[in-house]
């Protein structure tokens, strides 16, 4: 239970930067359980470890341009902040950086990305977590508003948090669907709209769950016993449809593929029995947890000591995704949100 165990050295170098020129030419490192063994293989190869029987399920979660770039009104110093949530009636929460102290009441002129001042906030509030609650001076802060202002929220590990034109499109996965995370669901950026129909054409499902990303997901842990560290509620949702498919997967015999870790804890905070649900969930899978609903898992690799890679490590087993994050770093793999994946069976 010590996050010491949850540590590594990774080389620098081994971040990825950029996306790949083909989101399915991506490695893939392939962990088998039963035999323990592991394999090099690319994501473009995934349907020949799929069976007929199988349900992949994606997290179609989109993301917003939550990323703000501001100047203080009061000292003219830049600030940079994160759009988190949606406050009723019509704020937002955030988070906020920047030199000094803020104070309740100070304002932000916030610049869109094509260089214009175009919306003046007002931190009106501060949560005992941290973050803020900002009101518009006088537009309603809407989802429409955050598109035209907002930048994509590349992580600040990826070219220091600068967005490129071409980030809009490549930080997104191509099955998109419902707006409200601050941060992609990486495994999901390797899938392409050609390799889901092969795997629909080979007599898999495919089916979708919602989770929109926030602080729960990214938040580091500060406690050395992570068995001490609460995780940030996330909303998400699991339909009726997608719950019949799954029971339907269940009895023909197949198993539940989760592309990332996301569509895993969407599927393990699922009622007993299985069914359908709309809910926050604040669920942190660690050590002992037995997983319910989960077979299969397509996952990128992680940051040391995360509740990301906490949750791999609990599903694919300690020793052995240990000895494969060492291969991967060993064959100079590509890591975290435009790296490469793994897939455990």
């Amino acid at each position: 239970m010590s996050l010491h165990h949850y540590d590594y050295d990774l080389p620098a170098e081994l971040v990825a930067q950029e996306p790949l020129a083909s989101r399915a030419d991506a490695r893939l490192l392939v962990v088998d359980r039963r035999t323990q063994s592991l394999q090099h293989r690319h994501v473009r190869d995934l349907p020949e470890f799929l069976q007929p029987q199988d349900c992949l399920v994606l997290n179609d979660t989109k993301v917003v341009p939550a990323r703000l770039i501001g100047t203080r009104t009061r000292t003219g110093g830049r600030w940079e902040g994160l759009f988190l949530q949606f406050a009723p009636p019509h704020f937002w929460q955030i988070l906020g950086k920047t030199r000094g102290t803020m104070q309740i009441g100070e304002t932000v002129s916030l610049h869109s990305p094509n260089g214009k001042s175009e919306l003046l906030i007002e931190l009106v509030a501060k949560n005992e977590d941290g973050t803020w609650v900002v009101k518009g001076e006088h537009p309603k802060l809407s989802l429409a508003l955050l598109e035209r202002i907002g930048w994509t929220p590349i992580p600040p590990y990826i070219r220091g948090g600068k967005p490129l034109s071409y980030d809009k499109d490549r930080y997104q996965t191509v099955y998109a669907a419902h707006a409200g995370s601050v941060a992609a669901p990486t495994a999901g950026l390797h899938l392409t709209p050609e390799l889901l129909d092969t795997i629909k054409q080979r007599g898999s499902t495919v089916s979708t769950v919602t989770l929109h990303i926030g602080l729960g997901t990214f938040k580091p842990i500060a406690v050395e016993n992570i068995a001490e560290h609460s995780m940030h509620s996330e909303w998400c949702s699991l339909s009726a449809e997608t719950a019949l498919t799954i029971q339907r997967c269940r009895s023909n015999g197949g198993r539940i593929v989760a592309v990332g870790t996301t569509s895993v804890r969407v599927l393990e905070s699922a009622p007993a029995p299985f069914g359908a649900f709309e809910r926050t969930t604040s669920l942190f899978i660690r050590p002992p947890y037995c997983f319910r609903n989960v077979d299969v898992l397509l996952t990128n690799f992680h940051f040391p000591k995360s509740t990301l890679l906490i949750l791999v490590r609990t599903f694919g087993g300690d020793a052995l995704i240990q000895e494969a994050y060492r291969e991967a770093i060993r064959e100079k793999y590509r890591f975290f949100s435009y790296g490469d994946a793994m897939l455990i069976f």
